[in-house]
């Protein structure tokens, strides 16, 4: 994966950890530029470390985007925090975000245990909270006693470009990780059925999102084919919607985000209580 690197070249890896929803995959694509991990207004919509990698002239940082850490109740969140916490270990820097609209709590303080004494506290959501708020919010996190503390807005930019600098600074001498132009290292099967599963999340309601999977089953282009798996029957005729309307209109969002020619199926299973069940989870990756 590494290429050699020139003298003076920097790289390493940041690990961005939270709480659900606050707003980790959202800078991620803030940072570079573009779309690497979906989002969602739902909690758990991230699921896999999403790597995402950053390189200029003389230096190379690969993010690592995690399930936001939530007390579970089911196998698949006991996973997902699993995954989170395995993020920590063997990074060089890690970014502990909080959300400036929300008062920090025992969630954030959980976490803030077990990151390194030399991470970086990132308030994010700042265009959000009046002023007094986020002050009030820095007040609260330099308790922690981190490393440092970095307030932004990872909708707007605002602040990012000071964290990214930041970063930068902080790499030690290393290779390139990563070929240049390279911007995450996801296969296109697995982005696609995660688009899909982002715009179901924008479609469905409720508890619904958690109980839904997806999986490309069929890559070979132009055809793709993505499996939708679900956890009990009832569900599956609120994916499919009256007449297949649910599934047109996710199909119809999705080919928007894939270059022209794109043919892509869709199929809905049931998976009953895939959430709790070993051999389906480790089917989907998890």
């Amino acid at each position: 994966m590494s290429t050699a690197a020139p003298d003076g070249f920097h790289s390493g890896f940041v690990t961005l950890v939270g709480r659900p929803n606050v707003g980790k995959s959202t800078l991620l694509n803030r940072i570079l530029g573009q779309k690497v991990s979906i989002v969602s207004d739902k909690p758990q919509t991230t699921r896999h470390q999403i790597r995402g990698i950053l390189t200029d002239d003389d230096t190379q940082i690969v993010f690592v985007d995690t399930p936001g850490i939530h007390r579970p109740r089911t196998l698949m969140g006991e996973r997902l925090n699993d995954s989170a916490s395995d993020a920590l270990a063997g990074v060089d820097v890690v970014c502990l975000l909080f959300d400036a609209t929300q008062k920090i709590g025992p969630g954030d303080r959980y976490i803030a245990e077990r990151v390194p004494g030399d991470a970086i506290v990132v308030l994010n959501k700042v265009d959000r909270a009046p002023r007094e708020r986020v002050l009030e919010q820095l007040a609260l996190a330099a308790e922690l006693d981190l490393a440092s503390y970095f307030p932004v807005s990872a909708r707007t930019g605002k602040g990012v470009d000071a964290l990214v600098e930041h970063l930068r600074s902080l790499m030690p001498p290393g290779p390139r990780w990563y070929p240049d132009g390279e911007v995450t290292d996801l296969g296109e099967g697995f982005r696609v059925a995660e688009l899909v599963r982002e715009q179901l999340l924008a479609v469905t309601h409720e508890e619904l999102p958690h109980s839904i999977a997806t999986r490309t089953t069929q890559y070979e282009w132009p055809r793709i084919r993505v499996e939708i798996l679900v956890e009990r029957e009832s569900q599956k005729g609120m994916v499919i919607g009256k007449g297949g309307s649910v599934l047109k209109d996710v199909g119809t969002r999705v080919r928007r985000q894939l270059p022209d020619g794109a043919y892509l199926e869709l199929f809905v299973k049931v998976d009953k209580d895939w959430q709790s069940r070993p051999g389906s989870l480790e089917r989907l990756g998890y």
